[in-house]
């Protein structure tokens, strides 16, 4: 049995959407990586569940980083993500940080940047503040300011599941308001063990039980980190090849350490005349 999964939903009698994703095996293998605090588990269980949602709501094939960012204890947090509900991400802090920490005690400062990169086209880039009650809510306002849409999301993580849901109004020529703010006030009555126990049929009888629900098909989300042999060179070649030999005849080899999931790829001399000549030589990962 999956146990990371989206569905999206539609109403048959109104212009509203909705998504649920549930995720367990992607969220901890994210968590594996690293020892984080507590409240760190939570913000990047509800991060991975956004950027599924986010993902499932673009009509292009390419690739979404939802990135925190700030000046509080906590500097960095960022999911990757693509079309493919492929998910990846990291944070970075330098403080004790308590479980129960808000976003605002973890970040300070801090906003929101979303990201959109396309396969063809031009890359979109949004930006909102950290200073809304939680991270549900700062996607809303992101949602108001680029896509005008109202939309409502809950997101829910316990440090071994990570769940979240989204409803949003389908561009109509009717007004869409009351229809909205009504599933909208009985998708607001989800809690957290429902969605980490209860399957997306079963949500959907328990929220919408008196209205015309359409599910589809779900889609699987996983993680699988994008670092690789390949990249890592291409990273050292961006250095000069007196500055790469320098370091080699100090260190006796170079090595690369993936952020996302802590793989390491080490080059040595052979390796290096290689990748400046052009020729191919063996990966070497540790």
């Amino acid at each position: 049995m999956n146990n990371d999964i989206l569905h999206r939903y539609i109403f048959d009698n109104v212009d509203v959407r909705g998504e649920i994703v549930q995720l367990e095996n992607s969220y901890q293998e994210v968590l594996s990586a690293h020892t984080y605090p507590v409240a760190i588990e939570r913000l990047i269980g509800e991060l991975m569940a956004a950027t599924s949602l986010l993902t499932a709501t673009i009509k292009f094939n390419g690739d979404i980083s939802v990135q925190l960012q700030g000046d509080g204890p906590v500097s960095l947090a960022v999911i990757n993500g693509n079309n493919k509900q492929v998910l990846r991400g990291v944070a970075r802090w330098n403080d004790d940080i308590a479980d129960d920490a808000s976003l605002q005690e973890m970040f300070g400062k801090g906003y929101m940047v979303i990201t959109l990169t396309p396969d063809e086209g031009e890359r979109y880039q949004g930006i909102v503040s950290l200073d809304h009650v939680n991270l549900a809510a700062c996607l809303e306002e992101y949602f108001n300011q680029s896509e005008q849409l109202p939309t409502q999301i809950q997101l829910f993580a316990n440090g071994k599941q990570a769940a979240g849901m989204l409803l949003q109004v389908l561009p109509s020529k009717s007004d869409q308001t009351d229809d909205f703010e009504h599933l909208a006030a009985l998708t607001a009555t989800i809690k957290a063990e429902e969605l980490f126990t209860l399957d997306a049929e079963q949500v959907l009888h328990r929220l919408y039980h008196q209205e015309e629900v359409r599910l589809f098909d779900p889609v699987d989300v996983t993680f699988k980190c994008s670092c690789s042999y390949e990249r890592s060179g291409a990273a050292i070649k961006t250095l000069s090849q007196h500055e790469v030999e320098a370091i080699l005849a100090e260190d006796g080899k170079i090595e690369m350490d993936c952020e996302y999931c802590t793989a390491k790829y080490a080059f040595d001399a052979i390796d290096i005349a290689a990748l400046y000549s052009g020729s191919h030589s063996s990966q070497s990962k540790q």
